[in-house]
């Protein structure tokens, strides 16, 4: 499995750590600028913050819309007279070991996973060719490991066609695309085919329970930029779902698929069930006001009451996985609570990986090969692990259910242009920033302390 942290320390008077990593998709950002993080909480979520153990108290399915001119539906009938799209947002991944280099390299690329200051922006793209060169063998170990490519996009297109299903028996037929932020089909791939087929409303689901701003958050910037530069899209009514998982139906999903691994073991009671969830950096929650952390506790809370409800009392515990780099991220760690279960004694536990909604690396390599051996090394003698949800049926019948209640708040995606934007075309600053850029770029990479970094990070 791919790992990578990367350290960029003193620059000038400034410190910026930036924190990258891919394990197939959630990606991370450790300090961002001033405005960035401005207009990071300001997009973010739209419903205020969450209502930490109220679930009554929650905006369903933490909607938001955009724009002017809204379209009022009265009736479910009035939005089957239109061409409604569904389009499902996702990371994607390598379909064979030959595509692992070009994923990393569209990965690196991604200002919103490498964050480099504004001098250094020009850097973005030789900076991803390196370090996607440079990992790609390490990267391929990964993905051989479970078969020779990511099943992702097999997955989640085989949800598409089942969410089509859904609404058609709830009778409303709908075009439902599939939009990879890194591989194909990528964004904006789905939406010029949602352009040609002339939607006329549109509700867009990121296949991501919890909001953050390096999933949800960056797909959706994609979007704004697309939808901003086009007359017909930017008119094109649209209704995103920023997080969901808070739903009556992904909450029971989940705490069926709970109830069934439990089923398996000698002594169900026993059971130590373990979330692991995808970690972000500190900095996101507490600099940039990503509301994942909270989300993600939430989501704990909401299905282990659910599972109280059926008679299980099991202990339970939220550990975060995939952290690399030198910054701080959320904690505890996966791998460090493992051993510490092991220690106390544990010795049956259940893993969930409850940040995903489809296998991948990270559940097929991360967690049941390299976190299930250090579990049994640490004294864990009997281990399970919760699939994902993938397309279990009342999983999808929920996202059908969620995409209808969305329907009647799509407006016409507007965003203002992005004063920084602006900035970038003013020639006299340009050739400034790329004049001392260049530099200071020079005196980074070559600086005992980059080379030290690249070092141990890298290799």
């Amino acid at each position: 499995m791919l790992k990578l942290g990367c350290l960029i320390d003193r620059l000038g008077s400034h410190i910026v750590s930036v924190s990258c990593q891919s394990s197939e998709g959630l990606n991370n950002v450790n300090r961002v600028s001033s405005q960035a993080l401005a207009y990071t909480v300001r997009e973010s979520y739209l419903c205020g913050p969450v209502q930490r153990r109220n679930p009554a108290g929650i905006c369903a399915a933490g909607v938001a819309t955009y724009g002017e001119n809204a379209v009022e539906y009265e009736s479910h009938a009035q939005a089957a007279e239109d061409k409604v799209g569904v389009l499902l947002l996702n990371l994607g991944g390598p379909d064979t070991l030959h595509d692992v280099q070009p994923f990393l390299f569209n990965l690196f690329a991604d200002p919103d996973i490498i964050r480099l200051p504004r001098l250094f922006r020009f850097l973005q793209w030789p900076l991803a060719k390196l370090i996607s060169v440079v990992r790609a063998p390490k990267s391929k170990e990964g993905y051989a490991a479970i078969g020779g490519g990511s099943p992702l996009r097999k997955i989640t297109d085989e949800q598409a066609q089942a969410l089509k299903t859904a609404l058609e028996a709830k009778n409303l037929p709908v075009n439902v695309y599939v939009g990879m932020r890194y591989w194909y089909p990528f964004t904006e791939e789905a939406v010029q085919q949602i352009k040609r087929d002339r939607i006329t409303r549109l509700v867009v689901l990121p296949l991501y329970p919890q909001f953050s701003i390096s999933t949800t958050g960056s797909s959706i910037r994609v979007l704004q930029n697309i939808f901003r530069e086009d007359a017909y899209l930017s008119r094109l009514p649209v209704s995103i779902i920023r997080s969901w998982y808070q739903r009556e139906g992904y909450v029971n999903s989940m705490a069926d698929l709970i109830q069934k691994e439990l089923g398996k073991f000698q002594k169900p009671e026993e059971v130590m069930i373990f979330f692991s969830a995808h970690g972000v950096p500190v900095s996101y929650v507490e600099k940039a006001g990503d509301p994942y952390r909270d989300q993600m506790e939430e989501c704990i809370y909401l299905i282990m009451q659910r599972l109280k409800d059926r008679g299980i009392n099991n202990d339970h515990t939220l550990a975060y996985q995939s952290r690399v780099g030198p910054v701080k991220w959320l904690k505890p760690y996966t791998d460090e609570v493992l051993v510490e279960l092991g220690q106390k004694g544990v010795k049956s536990l259940l893993a969930i990986p409850v940040s995903f909604v489809s296998e991948h690396i990270e559940t097929l390599e991360e967690i049941d090969m390299e976190y299930k051996e250090l579990a049994l090394e640490s004294g864990i003698e009997n281990w399970g692990r919760v699939p994902a949800l993938n397309c279990t049926p009342s999983f999808i019948t929920d996202l059908a259910d969620a995409v209808i209640e969305a329907l009647p708040s799509a407006l016409a995606m507007s965003a203002p242009k992005n004063i920084s934007q602006e900035d970038d075309h003013n020639p006299v600053r340009y050739a400034i920033k790329m004049f001392f850029g260049s530099i200071l770029a020079f005196v980074l990479f070559f600086s005992p302390r980059m080379i030290n970094a690249f070092r141990n990070q890298l290799f």
